[in-house]
């Protein structure tokens, strides 16, 4: 069935289809490369996302819908499908600041700025449709969040998303987006670089798991996992090309080079994991709030004071099943809570944690991320939510839940940027030390928590990449 991949020597195999392989696999194939992009999960079209929140969940993520890391403490939300997070993310699209980038100069000696970027960044942007909602769309919780907000003399903006005409004049809802959008107004990697690089001539095989990637003459090789999931079988093919983009994520990039045993010339390789962790916090109030109807994610904080001290807030929700289980309580006390859905408010913080974690790979071969919160990391939290405690109680709300587990949404590290190969493993010119083929630009490449948005950066990394991977095919 593979035949005709495997006895192809492509110019370029990208593993990945998230903001940086969707990116790269589009750039490449425009400018005339043959390129081959291999995805885990499936693709999906906009009319066949799965509308039930428990299929979208077990369908579209890694581990049925989460991943936790070592002690249950920490839980990790990864999406598997065409188009990687950016399918199943609420958009938000941010440039890093001049402090995320001084941090990354000083952490991995790189000469990264503001200045350098804003051309990069321009450029990816004229690719996408950017837009802020506009403040008659503003839902009760995203009041509440504003008022909040004067009453603590905090500031905050309008957050700006990938979006293009999400018909909230005809009551669409931002909440169903969470499991694919079905009008293909999200400008996720799959709508704005694979599908319309498909049509360039981009050859693609989803539900195709790589194993591992070596370096050979003329070029790499690919050993990958093809899944026929109607017939329930698998088949290993092995893949040939002149160069290799591993564009996985944090932790997919990851394994895959742990997997391969690049960590006995790499002893950095799955250090420095950080994961912007996050705790939601809810309010019950006495008349409905409605927070997943509309735009349910439309400001966050913008305060120079809450940069400094490490973290952030935002105005989320979650849908029913996400947020019953973040609830503790069983039975009768835990569905009467859940009845009261209508009526909740949210609030998140997000810390910028640092890059303590680390991934390995067990004996059994399954994945352990060993990742937990520092003492400076539950400093910035414990503040963060003593906060919204404050706000929530100053805004009315009869009764304030804080839930115990924390999520990490923005996967990053592992594989990081630098130039001293023993605290990084891949170069400025993002091919892996020592490699001549193998590149990354992804996530993974991340030297540390940027306390901002990620996906925008992880498109202009993978943009300023194209002209080194270019050399390799060459």
């Amino acid at each position: 069935m593979f035949e005709k991949f495997e006895n192809q020597v492509w110019d370029c195999i990208v593993v990945g289809s998230g903001p940086s392989g969707g990116r790269i696999a589009y750039d490449l194939t425009k400018s005339g490369a043959k390129v081959l992009l291999l995805e885990a999960g499936q693709h999906f079209k906009k009319t066949d996302f799965p509308k039930p929140e428990i299929e979208s969940s077990s369908q579209m993520f890694w581990g049925g819908g989460i991943e936790l890391n070592h002690d249950a403490r920490l839980g990790f939300l990864r999406a598997k499908c065409v188009g990687g997070t950016s399918i199943v993310n609420q958009a938000l699209l941010d440039r890093f600041d001049s402090d995320a980038w001084n941090d990354w100069n000083q952490i991995a000696s790189l000469n990264f700025s503001e200045q350098k970027f804003l051309p990069i960044y321009e450029t990816v942007e004229k690719s996408l449709s950017l837009e802020k909602i506009s403040d008659k769309y503003f839902g009760k919780n995203t009041k509440i969040f504003i008022q909040a907000f004067a009453k603590k003399g905090l500031g905050w903006t309008a957050l700006r998303r990938g979006q293009k005409d999400c018909g909230l004049d005809h009551g669409n809802d931002c909440i169903a987006c969470l499991g694919g959008c079905p009008r293909s107004s999200k400008q996720s990697s799959m709508v704005t670089a694979v599908d319309p690089a498909i049509e360039k001539g981009l050859q693609l095989i989803d539900h195709c798991e790589v194993e591992t990637v070596s370096e050979k003459n003329p070029g790499t090789v690919i050993t990958a996992t093809v899944k026929n999931k109607s017939a329930g079988t698998s088949q290993k093919i092995n893949l040939k090309s002149k160069a290799v983009v591993l564009a996985a994520g944090s932790f997919g990039t990851t394994k895959i080079l742990l997997q391969s045993n690049f960590k006995q010339k790499h002893s950095y390789l799955g250090k420095g994991i950080t994961c912007h962790p996050q705790y939601m916090t809810f309010a019950l109030f006495n008349t409905p709030i409605d927070s997943f109807k509309g735009a349910f994610q439309a400001v966050k904080s913008y305060d120079p004071k809450l940069r400094q001290m490490g973290f952030k807030f935002e105005n989320v929700f979650a849908p029913p099943i996400a947020t019953s289980m973040l609830f503790s309580g069983f039975g009768r006390q835990h569905q009467d809570l859940m009845m009261k859905y209508k009526y909740m408010a949210s609030m998140e913080v997000a810390i910028r944690d640092e890059a303590s974690g680390e991934l390995e790979i067990a004996k059994n071969g399954k994945m352990i991320v060993r990742k937990s919160l520092t003492a400076q990391d539950q400093s910035r939290m414990s503040q963060g939510l003593k906060m919204i405690e404050e706000m929530f109680d100053g805004s009315g709300a009869e009764k304030i839940i804080r839930c115990p587990q924390a999520f990490g949404l923005h996967l990053m590290g592992g594989c990081s940027l630098g130039t001293n190969e023993s605290k990084s493993v891949v170069n400025p010119e993002f091919k892996v030390h020592g490699s001549k083929k193998i590149f990354i630009a992804d996530s993974s490449v991340f030297p540390s928590a940027p306390g901002i948005n990620p996906s925008l950066t992880i498109m202009a990394l993978s943009h300023l990449a194209i002209p080194s991977i270019t050399r390799g095919i060459a």
